[in-house]
């Protein structure tokens, strides 16, 4: 029997604590694409905020990334009620994984169309190209995985996946919010000797989506990688195999 990894364990765990209120929810008869468009939904609110953010606010003040940040873990819950709520409500489809599929690239889309759009507008310009990097790496992190599985080769492996990119945001947001809110919104911290500040609450936001940017980029080369291990094993399979015998067909006079 094969061991499960800390995450599937951590999964299924919070599966556990979640279960009553997915049993709720199908009572009420909510549908796992009602539950995937809800969180899809959030995830377009997201994207509002820190549009808002971006038009309204100043460089100094961080409470829209804030509450963007609680609103990203809350529209994340969704990612996982949608396929519990298939589980116990039975209501299990090929659409419905599609659907689910498709809409969360839609989320994610969305979410950094959001925070392009607030360093832009706050004149982050070389953080906003990370995000974007992030976009891609994130974006081919499940591409990867998808086209590999439209094969046969299951590829789950790597950091990064979409659970761990949405805490990971989400938690980042919060903590700048919250950062800017007790020191202030413009503290620069400056060491003796660099010409330039070294820390500044947006920081705390921008850094983990850098670290984002490289470990999704990482995780899609490892998944194609992987992926070509197996391939190669199947395409050398299927050259060893034995071919079956052509009868060749003789015409009867």
């Amino acid at each position: 029997m094969k061991k499960k990894t800390f995450r599937e364990q951590l999964q299924l765990g919070i599966y556990k604590i979640i279960d009553p209120f997915v049993s709720l929810l199908v009572k009420i008869g909510f549908t796992p694409n009602t539950v995937t468009t809800t969180g899809f939904l959030l995830n377009v609110g997201v994207a509002f905020i820190f549009i808002l953010g971006g038009e309204e606010g100043n460089r100094g003040d961080f409470s829209y990334v804030g509450w963007a940040g609680a609103l990203i873990l809350f529209a994340g819950l969704f990612d996982m009620l949608d396929g519990q709520v298939a589980r116990l409500g039975k209501m299990s489809s090929s659409f419905g994984a599609l659907f689910d599929s498709v809409l969360d690239r839609y989320s994610e889309l969305f979410l950094f169309l959001g925070i392009c759009y607030y360093l832009i507008a706050h004149h982050y310009f070389m953080s906003s190209l990370i995000a974007f990097i992030a976009l891609i790496g994130s974006m081919m992190v499940s591409y990867t995985r998808a086209r590999a599985e439209s094969l046969g080769i299951e590829c789950k492996n790597g950091l990064m996946q979409r659970p761990e990119r949405v805490v990971l945001i989400g938690v980042a947001a919060i903590a700048c919010g919250i950062t800017a809110h007790y020191i202030g919104g413009n503290y620069k911290l400056f060491i003796e000797g660099i010409s330039f500040h070294v820390f500044e609450p947006m920081s705390i936001f921008t850094v983990p989506i850098a670290i984002m940017a490289v470990l999704t980029n990482i995780t899609a080369v490892a998944r194609l990688r992987e992926a070509k291990k197996e391939l190669d094993k199947k395409d050398k399979q299927k050259k060893i195999e034995p071919q079956p015998l052509k009868t060749q067909r003789v015409k009867v006079l």
